[in-house]
């Protein structure tokens, strides 16, 4: 009880709705008040032209445009044309104001410091005039940002080159600039109850499930943070098991895929300040396909993206597999190969298990290293290291050549999942396979491979099976599966999303 009386008391004293009163002087000394008056909030105050009456102009330095703030706010309001007989009334006047001086192209009212310092630091500027209990808040946003760029964690050979930025209002004009549909929409909300982050959800009205829709709002609604500086915050927050290995949302940094996405029937989640976009629901089969594949002929995008699924195998299984033959099932090994790799592994000291771990954790830190250091070195670091530690490794007898090549092909088939997230986490599921081939041999891995598929049968994203179309079964999404029919063919939107418009090309069918 005193823990709820202390966040109570807590909310209490964050609350702002405080009402503004008449006196400019006396608005302005609350708002400096709270916050305690930076060195970036700027106040100008002046006399509107042809009257008595003081007003003010506020903004925080850096975050608006003052060019804009000064043609179209400052500059009108003292330049007011003399002809004309301006009202003495302090109320007459701010309407006055409001409907004919300034020329700013949002403008909104306010009446409360809480609506207030929310616009304020989001790069609003605040209109205030002497003896009117409200404001007028004005949008004249013009901080910094990123210039459009191609995504540097999805490139493509064929495909668009542009991918989202830290601005969510460039990111939303990327997703409207791929759907001119009017049906889109899009809900905004503030994250954080700090920071105030500005998160925008979109989905297709008429495609996307209501019930879809209810879920996402539902979660969204339950976010309760101090601060959300990344995407990634909202989306540990919302999934359906945060103990599952597996990611139940994607991300992505493409403006193609968000939109391809959601004319399907899914939802895009945005938050200001990340270029990485959630998409949602997300399935196991999602994790395999690539933008790429609908941009090249079918039977070049059935082969790159069957090659994924055995990509995938081959990152999970090989070196579980490896030290399940080696150390248990020698007999299951052909006699050629058998000798071969008796023969490599004279000497060595470590058991199969052993020597798969060393080398599989030393090329984990490899890549990761990879990933830390600048782009030029990161390369060098990963092909030179891997070269230079796995022939010393052989040359010193610590592993065989055999397990060197396997190593290196499990790698190498990681790479290859267009997913990052989804690659971590097979590589987290592959040191399972592993522990269980060295207890149990192959017995081991088909009981850990029993319980992963139990695992995924029940797990959901935002109320969708995770192995979705596989099980449940929607035989008509398996043509675009792991292999994908000719674009003329899909003409249907996914039937596991139950979009409320299943059409999503007219061949004349509508049944």
């Amino acid at each position: 009880m005193r823990r709820k009386k202390k966040k109570k008391a807590e909310n209490e004293q964050e609350d702002f709705s405080i009402e503004l009163v008449k006196e400019l002087d006396k608005n302005l000394d609350n708002l400096k008040q709270m916050l305690e008056e930076p060195n970036d909030l700027v106040i100008r105050k002046f006399v509107v032209r042809g009257t008595a009456h003081h007003c003010a102009v506020v903004y925080i330095d850096g975050l608006v445009n003052t060019e804009l703030i000064h043609n179209n706010i400052v500059k009108n309001v003292q330049i007011v044309n003399e002809r004309k007989e301006l009202p003495s009334q302090p109320e007459k006047l701010f309407e006055e104001i409001y409907w004919e001086i300034i020329s700013a192209s949002a403008i909104e009212k306010a009446k409360t410091l809480d609506d207030i310092s929310k616009s304020l630091l989001y790069g609003d500027t605040i209109f205030y005039l002497d003896g009117v209990d409200q404001v007028m808040i004005m949008d004249t946003k013009g901080w910094e940002s990123r210039a459009i760029e191609e995504p540097v964690s999805e490139s493509v050979i064929r495909g668009p080159r542009s991918g989202f930025v830290e601005n969510i209002r460039t990111n939303m004009m990327l997703v409207r600039r791929n759907i001119q549909d009017p049906n889109l929409r899009f809900k905004t909300r503030y994250v954080g109850r700090r920071s105030k982050k500005v998160l925008v959800f979109a989905y297709l009205d008429g495609v996307a499930h209501p019930d879809l829709i209810k879920e996402v709002n539902r979660r969204l609604d339950s976010i309760d943070m101090d601060d959300a500086p990344e995407s990634g915050y909202v989306e540990q927050w919302i999934e359906d098991s945060f103990l599952s290995p597996f990611p139940q949302l994607s991300n992505t940094e493409r403006p193609d895929a968000t939109a391809s996405a959601i004319t399907q029937g899914k939802v895009a989640i945005m938050l200001d300040g990340t270029p990485f976009v959630l998409l949602a629901p997300f399935t196991l089969g999602n994790a395999f396909q690539s933008p790429e594949d609908y941009y090249e002929r079918w039977t070049i995008g059935s082969l790159l993206r069957a090659l994924r699924y055995l990509a995938a195998f081959i990152a999970m299984f090989v070196p579980a597999l490896y030290i399940a033959l080696v150390s248990y099932h020698q007999g299951m090994i052909p006699s050629k190969l058998a000798f071969s790799i008796a023969a490599t592994r004279d000497g060595v000291p470590f058991p199969p298990f052993v020597e798969a771990i060393l080398m599989a954790i030393t090329m984990e830190l490899l890549r990761e290293a990879g990933a830390r250091l600048p782009t030029t070195i990161g390369q060098t670091i990963g092909i030179v290291g891997g070269l230079v530690i796995g022939d010393a490794a052989v040359k010193a007898g610590i592993v065989s050549p055999v397990m060197v090549v396997v190593v290196a092909l499990t790698a190498i088939a990681s790479f290859t999942l267009p997913a990052y997230s989804v690659a971590i986490s097979f590589r987290l599921v592959r040191f399972v396979f592993m522990f269980a081939a060295a207890l149990l041999g192959l017995y081991g891995i088909i009981l850990i491979y029993i319980m992963i598929n139990i695992h995924i049968v029940n797990l959901k994203s935002m109320g969708v099976p995770y192995s979705s179309p596989f099980a449940p079964t929607f035989f008509r999404d398996w043509m675009d599966l792991v292999f994908r029919a000719p674009i003329p063919l899909l003409t249907k939107r996914p039937e596991y999303l139950k979009p409320n418009d299943s059409i999503s090309a007219d061949k004349g069918d509508k049944k």
